[in-house]
């Protein structure tokens, strides 16, 4: 493939100018309008403006005022967190987005898509997707998958002297290399022409999402009907519209769990940025929630399990009937490796090919790779697969040389069945060692006409070649944490059943006796399929339907599936696993846009700290909600019980304490937990079901529980002091105090249901002390300071009332370490049992 000068830099600022970016979309949104837009329309600020607008109509001018202050401070922690999130959601869009081989200033350079320009010669390979509309220059064994536009599904072969050498923006490059040159960008190219509509698809929930909505809805419909029967209530008592519109207005807040969706989505934007901090990039930040339930991992061999650095070990000459083993003999070059070499593309990126490029550069006498020139070649074709590549020397003579798997060249060549036994008996010999075979031919060079296909030629068998690729370091390392953490992990591979169970036993996985090849994974009823794949751990053979049905058997046994992939043919099993993984560095972009993941480096260790952090992700979030619906437990029966109780004071609280505490928890549920770090236990648990959810009853009643027991402690000190004869403001004063040190309490004794409140100090995140902190001077402030005591309508109290507040908030939080520490003692019974 020849150089091209391409555009100078001046050049591409020109074109940019006059034909725009390469991007479907012009229109631009601010962030920061669609938030406030966002927040506008949320009940809680509706029912902070109505409160502030009562409190002006009654004339408390100090409250109306701070109702205000609480609408901004409200509105700057959603508009933070929700910036926070959708920067880091923004970033991984940019990290993700697809890369473009373009020859600029005389050099191939590799650019993101968005920066392509008319005129510019793009390089497109097998599994790139198009970037631009360009015009053919030069084709190598090309064609192209058009189905975005035209719906065909089949491929189309194009080079320079088609009747439309056109390659157009979006469509799929499935064979071949050409160099094109760009005519069409952006909106300008047949894809921009159809209309942006394909950018407004909707993302479809996950099940996680909706459970969350729907539980917020019934929310806002409970404390709708609660408000306005507390209204009705209290205005059919008083007769007072305005207090009694307050009233209900206060319960109305106290319900709302609006911290729940702002922590949800805080919680997998985040974590979609810690995925890509370890090397990861996930397409949508709501893979996180799925990663922790993964309950079987398929991948690949070649280059997940294994380096991917294909080594030439050792080459058997069937003419001369000779076997050279490269780690015991001095390589030899001969007839096998010559046409080996002719059978490769000429600038190989299979690691095979670069393995024979790089032997002949070593040991042919005479380097003549310059002097050959290709004249037709054949595509990869067949099942199983051969290609096959026409070159013209010199003086005019051709060679016409093929190689691929063993059965596809046999089939073409006329052997006996003593030498079919003696290739298949080296093919034995070869894959029990791990090694990848190929087999090397050669057809006669004096046809006058050249077949259609490949698969008409009739072939003179040559030898084979022996490939090995040693496994990754770290692999067996990364198999026993999949598998410490209940996760089946199963390999499927293209190659040869003895080669891929021989690479299986060398990297640790388990039970290697059962193989499954492709042709019958095919034929077997889907119901047996089923049963198979249970105990099947090694797949061989495998092409990609194979690979599709095995991800479907999995998933019909109601396994949570990732899948690793590379190639085009990957693409269907990719989008049909729950967890889609490519790979980044050799990874083609038809990959990476099927999977939901892509693993930068290439490396499968990091798909366990992905694992890791999903499961992580979940825990916290699930701490989180949990502690929201405690806490707004008390806040909800503070309000409401003391009226239908008939309680001598039962204006406890108002709005203003209610939002103070919105402010407090907050922060609490969507920055302190978000930071929590994963539990000790939890890489060695079984992974969750996806069926699981927290707004079950056995999840939630933990959580009623505590905010049952911490209402009794508040209520119950509060009620003993009112019967004592102490004030209304002196009861609001102690049961908003024990409520503040109860939500103290609360987070601590929340960041594990499972370890004590002493081991989770160990626990690092130094964001806890700064927010608990806060919320601890704020209350001494709130205690202490005159005018702000004035604001709550609070007042000073005695001491020993405060000592009895914090006493009483310790014993209404702190029961559940009794119950944790009989939870650590049943497991630990179970397990020695």
């Amino acid at each position: 493939m020849n150089e091209y000068q391409g555009l100078s830099d001046a050049e591409v600022d020109a074109s940019r100018k006059a034909f725009g970016r390469n991007e479907l979309r012009t229109k631009t949104k601010s962030p920061i309008w669609g938030i406030l837009l966002e927040i506008l329309k949320e009940p809680l600020f509706i029912i902070l403006v109505a409160t502030s607008i009562v409190y002006f109509l009654l004339g408390e001018l100090s409250e109306g005022t701070i109702m205000l202050v609480a609408i901004g401070l409200v509105s700057a922690i959603s508009i933070f967190q929700e910036n926070k999130s959708r920067t880091a959601i923004e970033a991984l869009k940019k990290l993700s987005t697809p890369k473009a081989n373009v020859y600029r200033n005389g050099k191939k350079t590799n650019i993101a898509v968005e920066e392509v320009v008319v005129g510019d010669f793009v390089l497109v390979e097998d599994g790139n997707v198009v970037p631009a509309d360009a015009r053919i220059v030069e084709a190598h064994d090309f064609s192209v998958n058009e189905s975005i536009l035209t719906g065909e599904s089949l491929s189309v072969s194009k080079d320079q002297y088609s009747e439309s050498p056109m390659i157009y923006k979006g469509t799929t490059v499935d064979s071949g290399s050409c160099v094109a040159e760009v005519v069409a960008v952006g909106i300008q190219s047949s894809l921009g022409k159809i209309g942006d509509s394909l950018q407004d698809i909707e993302q479809t929930k996950t099940p996680l999402q909706t459970q969350i909505k729907n539980f917020v809805r019934s929310m806002v419909i409970f404390g709708g009907i609660a408000f306005l029967l507390v209204w009705l209530i209290n205005y059919l008592d008083s007769h007072d519209l305005f207090n009694s519109l307050l009233r209900g207005l206060t319960l109305a807040m106290s319900v709302l769990p609006e911290e729940i969706p702002v922590a949800f989505s805080t919680f997998m934007a985040l974590g979609a940025y810690r995925l890509y901090k370890s090397n990861v990039i996930t397409r949508s930040p709501y893979t996180v929630e799925t990663l922790g339930t993964a309950t079987v991992i398929c991948t690949d061999k070649t280059g997940t399990l294994t380096e991917n650095r294909m080594e030439l070990r050792a080459i058997y000459d069937f003419g001369s009937d000779t076997l050279t083993d490269f780690t015991k003999h001095q390589p030899a070059f001969n007839e096998t490796i010559e046409y080996g070499l002719w059978a490769s593309e000429v600038l190989p990126f299979d690691p095979m090919e670069k393995s024979i490029h790089a032997f002949y550069e070593r040991h042919a006498p005479v380097d003549e790779r310059n002097s050959f020139k290709m004249v037709h070649e054949y595509p990869l074709s067949g099942k199983p697969p051969i290609m096959t590549h026409i070159f013209e020397k010199p003086n005019g003579e051709k060679v016409i040389a093929v190689k691929g798997s063993v059965e596809g060249l046999m089939n073409q060549c006329d052997l006996s069945t003593a030498s079919i036994v003696k290739i298949l008996a080296h093919v034995a010999a070869f894959t029990e060692k791990g090694f990848r075979v190929l087999a090397v031919g050669k057809a006669d060079a004096g046809l006058a006409v050249y077949p259609i296909t490949q698969h008409e030629f009739d072939f003179e068998f040559l030898g084979l070649m022996a490939f090995y690729d040693p496994p990754k370091a770290n692999i067996q390392n990364v198999l026993n944490t999949f598998y410490e953490a209940g996760i089946e992990v199963k390999m499927i591979t293209g190659d040869y059943a003895t080669t891929a169970t021989a690479i299986a036993q060398q990297v640790g996985l388990r039970s290697t006796d059962s193989v499954l090849k492709g042709d019958e994974v095919m034929l077997m009823e889907f119901s047996e399929l089923q049963q198979w794949v249970k105990d099947t751990q090694v797949f061989a053979r495998m092409f990609p339907e194979a690979k599709l049905r095995v991800v479907q058997a999995l998933k019909n046994n109601g396994e949570i599936v990732a899948m690793t992939g590379d190639g085009v043919n990957d693409g269907p099993a990719l989008k049909a696993a729950h967890i889609g993984i490519a790979m980044g560095k050799r990874g083609t972009e038809v990959a990476k846009s099927a999977a939901a993941l892509v693993l930068l480096d290439d490396d499968l260790g990091h798909m366990t700290e992905a694992v890791a952090l999903g499961r992580r992700i979940y825990e916290n979030l699930k701490k989180a909600i949990q502690y929201i619906i405690s806490i707004h437990i008390p806040i909800i029966l503070i309000v409401l019980l003391p009226l239908v109780l008939s309680w001598e004071y039962v204006l406890i609280f108002t709005p203003i304490h209610v939002i103070f505490l919105e402010l407090i928890m907050g922060p609490t549920c969507s920055i302190v937990f978000e930071n929590e770090p994963i539990e000790p236990n939890s890489m060695n648990n079984p992974p969750r079901k996806m069926s699981q959810t927290f707004f079950s009853w056995p999840e939630l009643s933990l959580s009623v529980v505590q905010g049952l027991l911490i209402t009794v402690a508040t209520l119950g000190l509060g009620y003993f002091v009112m019967v004592s004869g102490e004030s209304i403001e002196t009861v609001r004063t102690i049961i908003f105090t024990t409520l503040v040190m109860s939500n103290v309490f609360l987070t601590l004794v929340n960041r594990s249901f499972y370890y004590s409140v002493l081991k989770t100090f160990g626990y690092p995140n130094r964001l806890i002390p700064i927010i608990l902190g806060i919320s601890v001077v704020l209350l001494i402030l709130i205690l202490t300071v005159p005018p702000i005591q004035g604001i709550f309508k609070f007042e000073a109290v005695r001491i020993q009332f405060i000592a009895m507040a914090l006493l009483v908030s310790f014993v209404g939080v702190f029961w559940i370490e009794v119950w944790k520490a009989w939870r650590r003692h049943r497991q630990r019974s179970r397990e020695n049992a």
